[in-house]
């Protein structure tokens, strides 16, 4: 029997033309040692060029082509069905996030400690950039409210980078409902209820301003907080 691990890197894709084959690159480059990678892309009904590009690339990588734009949470959703792996990352395509760091994710549920394993941006001294205070403020306070229902101690809910290992994955992918960003709520109010152990890691932030393509915005903020009572107490 093959004892050989393997990674599935789901990787949510909506009009990012221009970071897309960079992350592509990125996430083969990641040295995992004997750890196998398998990527997954969901395109989330992209106009801008990008599923062009991914139409290209179809033999070396499962792709996902939606037929409706819904959100991220909806190519996650989808990405956690069709993952194969031992393990799971969440990869988003905007560079924010060094897939370089995937060793650090993967080290707690490698060595059974953990079920899944969160990043934060603001528990690292790795670099980090300086982008919005009101942000910061925001996230503070759904990770905040977050923490109140579900007994957690995170730091950085919000986090693009969520990894889980097989059992995780197995209980979570079946239970997924939401379609934009109130994803990263739900996950967090599931991995409390299905008491799996949960890590937290500090990574390295490349943020993006909504110039250079950033999509969430303050009416994701505001849903963010119904997600987190929807999620831990009416579901």
């Amino acid at each position: 029997m093959s004892t050989v691990k393997k990674l599935s890197v789901v990787i949510p894709v909506y009009n990012e033309k221009s970071t897309i084959l960079e992350i592509l690159k990125r996430v083969e480059n990641v040295g995992l040692n004997s750890i196998e990678k398998e990527v997954i892309i969901v395109d989330d009904r992209s106009i801008d060029g990008t599923r062009e590009l991914l139409e290209g690339l179809r033999e070396k990588y499962k792709i996902i082509f939606k037929e409706k734009n819904e959100g991220k949470g909806s190519a996650v959703k989808l990405g956690f069905l069709e993952a194969a792996g031992d393990f799971l990352i969440i990869q988003d395509a905007d560079l924010e996030y060094d897939p370089k760091e995937y060793p650090e994710l993967l080290r707690p549920m490698l060595e059974g400690d953990a079920d899944a394993v969160f990043s934060s941006r603001f528990m690292s001294n790795k670099p980090h950039r300086v982008l919005l205070f009101w942000h910061q403020i925001g996230n503070q306070i759904v990770t905040t409210l977050s923490n109140m229902l579900t007994n957690l101690n995170l730091t950085d809910m919000e986090s693009g980078y969520k990894a889980f290992n097989r059992k995780a994955i197995d209980m979570i992918k079946g239970k997924l409902s939401s379609n934009r960003f109130g994803i990263e709520p739900e996950l967090t109010a599931l991995v409390a209820k299905n008491n799996l152990v949960l890590y937290e890691v500090g990574i390295s932030y490349y943020g993006r301003t909504y110039k250079e393509g950033k999509k969430i915005n303050w009416k994701d903020g505001i849903a963010a907080v119904w997600h987190i009572i929807r999620y831990n107490i009416f579901k």
